[in-house]
């Protein structure tokens, strides 16, 4: 479940990250199969209305959940914020999932105790749900123009190999259980 950094936003789809993870685990012999249900805008709140029929329909060993930029870009408030995530992890659980968090971070346009408080979110859900965390998933990217879109939000496609080993050391180990 992610936003438009999973959806391959800008880009063709097999270049994105996601499309990426299931060539890896092909080639490394897993026999799982990845189902992108991320959409670009998505929010906490759209992807905990859609979570329940994607549950259902895939039944997965393993969610990964990659969200909260969009949430936080508008500056929803980081209780409700929390909340949706704690839904999704919960709701993910019930299906007996393992769950990946995938952290973000926001630019400072709400003030620094916002976009701290942000950040420290994801942190304190991995604490407290015992879930493996990337902390930033656009660590070492974001900042670099050579791996940005001209929008300076989305990775461009030479950012995705990077994506996908920014992700891969906290996944596999869900893999393997």
């Amino acid at each position: 479940m992610g936003d438009s950094l999973s959806a391959a936003y800008g880009m063709r789809v097999e270049q994105g990250w996601v499309a990426l993870l299931q060539a890896r685990l092909e080639a490394k012999g897993y026999g799982h199969r990845v189902i992108n249900a991320s959409s670009s805008g998505e929010t906490t709140g759209g992807a905990l209305a859609r979570l329940p029929r994607a549950l259902e329909r895939h039944r997965p060993a393993v969610v990964v959940i990659e969200l909260g930029g969009n949430d936080g870009l508008r500056g929803l408030p980081i209780g409700e914020v929390r909340a949706n995530f704690e839904s999704l992890i919960r709701l993910s659980r019930q299906a007996d999932a393992r769950v990946l968090l995938i952290g973000m971070r926001i630019p400072p346009n709400y003030g620094p105790a916002y976009a701290g408080a942000f950040q420290e979110m994801y942190g304190e859900l991995a604490k407290r749900q015992a879930l493996p965390l990337v902390p930033f998933f656009l660590d070492g990217i974001a900042l670099d123009d050579s791996l940005m879109l001209d929008d300076g939000l989305h990775p461009n496609a030479a950012a995705q190999p990077k994506l996908l080993e920014l992700v891969w050391p906290a996944l596999e180990p869900l893999l393997k259980r």
